[in-house]
């Protein structure tokens, strides 16, 4: 049989390396396999074209991948005659036996010093020795990948430190639960609630059907809004007609333009006012006399000035932010409110009170070399050992800019990517640690399995007995965690935002942060994509985006996922009222989880009751 594998080699135009060694393997294969040779040969013409390898010499270093090859086909034969059919391996057994040590000893990261640097650099790699793949599509791990040979595993990279210790809480409550059978339960922080604010679009909407008038009638009402929400604070006056000359002082309220299609600089910022003010018309924005500023086109402000000619409008004060409530969202209809969860709060628990474990990672889940999954199966491992209550993964999940999906080299869809890889993975975690955790997941318009529009639907998922575990949210979404609001957009504002920003730091040498003065634009200009024009290649829908896109109050966590550095940030909600405080959010960037042939970055969060008394780090996997 072996000479007839050969044969069977040579007949296709291959060459074998190491004849012999090859020859035994592949007999190994076929008879595992039940496979004919000219089966075995028929699959490996397959797994050399997916590959693109150069040659026609089967090379033995090649046999490893192959063997995945031919027990992923085996597995997606099994799974189509029976969907619903859950596999078993050995690495289930070992993730058993060899994590009960590790849940008796590890509780939930208290604070990311000396002892959370022990863990995280603790082995925890994708290889059969490991713990890391025990929720993976069937993937064996004998390839050895860039990413499964780096060294720096789960690396503390930025915390902040702010709450308690709970060391030692955490100790005595695991040898309560330590028991001596050899399944040991997983013992998971307690339920939270969990509720969906759903404005956004829902899924099979109709798109690419706005029209002029949506997207005027979007940039008016903006401007009105915030000419309104000026005017009720009581600082300021009535807006009035910017291009009419005046000697006097005036105030109005205005969209920041570019004059031209380059980008924005003193010499080309104009100010839009509303229909009902100046008819739409524009005029020249003068920002000389300003000591400090930040403008982009889209940015809606209250200037206050004064134009002699009727042609320029030479600013004294620029206003762009107003009061945002930290309250409930009283805008959005209870229609719109989505309870997912109808347990009862109890009585004493009030929102300086509320407490949250949250992990929180954003796409591509898989490196650049392949379509493995090996950083998100790490996460889920970590995920295991951490017991997160909320896990919050961010798109893109099926990434159009990865290099095997660009090129089409795959043999599966798109979906059945996203199924098998993802979501598979997903469902193993969610059973594995029963009904006290929640998977939360955000589309991204990089996924080339959803639909590319923005605002975007949630995923049009339904997993069987899942589905109060695993859930969809809009792109952006807002949901309530245990009283935490948490808001989150996977497009990327951020690095928007910093190509088209024009600012002037203060003269007196204060230091100015530059990230956290970007996050704020989002908060201060109540929209998740305040930019407009927006960038090249983000398809934004005026016609859905009305209620999407505004932001009615402030979050308590703020995800805004980029490919700039990684960041946490306190932020304030701009301009308060005399004798109110200021509503503070904490704004994430995770960064990526994967990022070329290596590994990124993902967010850990426990949450407890503000910013001042909140744990925070950015971890490398």
């Amino acid at each position: 049989m072996e000479e007839e594998i050969v044969a069977e080699f040579k007949k296709s135009g291959f060459d074998l390396d190491e004849e012999a060694e090859i020859a035994k393997k592949c007999l190994t294969f076929c008879i595992n396999y039940s496979l004919k040779p000219s089966d075995l040969v028929s699959s490996w013409e397959v797994y050399y074209l997916n590959r693109q390898l150069g040659g026609a010499t089967v090379q033995n270093a090649e046999m490893d991948g192959f063997l995945q090859h031919l027990q992923n086909e085996q597995k997606e034969v099994v799974i189509k005659e029976e969907p619903d059919l859950h596999f078993y391996s050995s690495k289930d057994v070992d993730m058993i036996l060899n994590d009960e040590e590790i849940d008796t000893k590890e509780g939930i990261l208290s604070s990311p010093t000396d002892r959370s640097q022990r863990v995280f650099s603790e082995p925890f790699d994708s290889t059969p020795q490991t713990n890391g793949n025990i929720f993976s599509s069937g993937k064996t791990s004998k390839l050895v990948t860039p990413f499964g040979q780096r060294t720096n595993k789960f690396l503390v990279k930025f915390s902040i430190n702010n709450a308690p210790n709970t060391e030692n809480i955490e100790k005595k409550h695991d040898q309560e639960n330590n028991e001596d059978d050899i399944i040991k339960r997983v013992q998971p922080r307690m339920r939270c609630s969990l509720i969906v604010h759903g404005s956004g679009p829902e899924p099979g909407c109709r798109f690419m059907y706005d029209r002029i008038e949506d997207r005027f009638n979007a940039l008016e009402n903006r401007i009105k809004k915030r000419a309104t929400a000026l005017v009720a604070s009581g600082l300021y006056e009535e807006p009035v007609d910017p291009t009419v000359a005046s000697q006097k002082s005036i105030f109005t309220v205005g969209m920041i333009c570019c004059d031209g299609e380059g980008y924005l600089n003193e010499k080309s910022a104009l100010l839009q006012s509303s229909v009902e003010h100046s008819g739409g018309q524009r005029v020249r924005l003068e920002l000389q006399k300003l000591n400090q500023f930040s403008v982009f086109p889209g940015q809606v402000v209250g200037v206050e000035g004064h134009n002699p000619s009727g042609h320029c409008l030479i600013a004294s004060k620029l206003v762009d932010s107003v009061p945002l409530s930290a309250t409930a969202d009283v805008n959005l209809p209870p229609a719109k409110k989505q309870a997912l969860d109808q347990e009862v709060q109890p009585a004493d628990l009030s929102p300086t009170q509320a407490e949250l474990s949250v992990i929180i990672a954003s796409g591509p889940f898989t490196t650049a070399d392949n379509l493995l999954f090996e950083p998100l199966t790490e996460l889920l491992a970590y995920a295991t050992r951490k017991l997160p209550q909320v896990l919050i993964l961010l798109g893109p999940f099926v990434d159009s800019e990865h290099p095997e999906i660009k090129k089409g080299t795959m043999d599966r869809s798109f979906d059945e990517i996203f199924q098998m890889e993802v979501l598979r993975r997903l469902q193993d975690y969610a059973e594995y640690m029963g009904s006290d955790t929640r998977v939360v997941l955000v589309p991204s318009i990089r996924d080339a399995n959803h639909d590319f529009v923005f605002p975007q639907p949630a995923f049009d998922i339904h997993p069987p007995d899942l589905k109060d575990q695993i859930i969809s949210l809009t792109n952006p979404g807002l949901f309530e965690a245990n009283q935490v609001k948490i808001s989150c957009c996977t497009v990327d504002i951020l690095k928007h935002l910093s190509g088209e920003e024009m600012s002037r730091n203060p003269t007196d040498g204060t230091p100015s942060d530059r990230m956290s003065r970007l996050a704020n634009h989002v908060l201060c200009q109540q929209s998740f994509y305040p930019l407009y024009p927006p960038a090249e290649g983000i398809p934004l829908d005026f016609s859905l985006a009305a209620e999407a896109l505004h932001i009615s109050s402030i979050p308590d966590i703020l995800i805004l996922p980029s490919d700039m550095k990684y960041f946490v940030k306190v932020l304030s909600s701009g301009e308060g009222s005399e004798g109110e405080e200021q509503a503070k959010c904490i704004c994430v960037n995770p960064g990526r989880l994967a990022k070329g042939e290596g590994g990124g970055t993902f967010a850990e969060l426990n949450y407890r009751g503000g910013p001042d008394t909140t744990n925070t780090c950015i971890i490398g996997i």
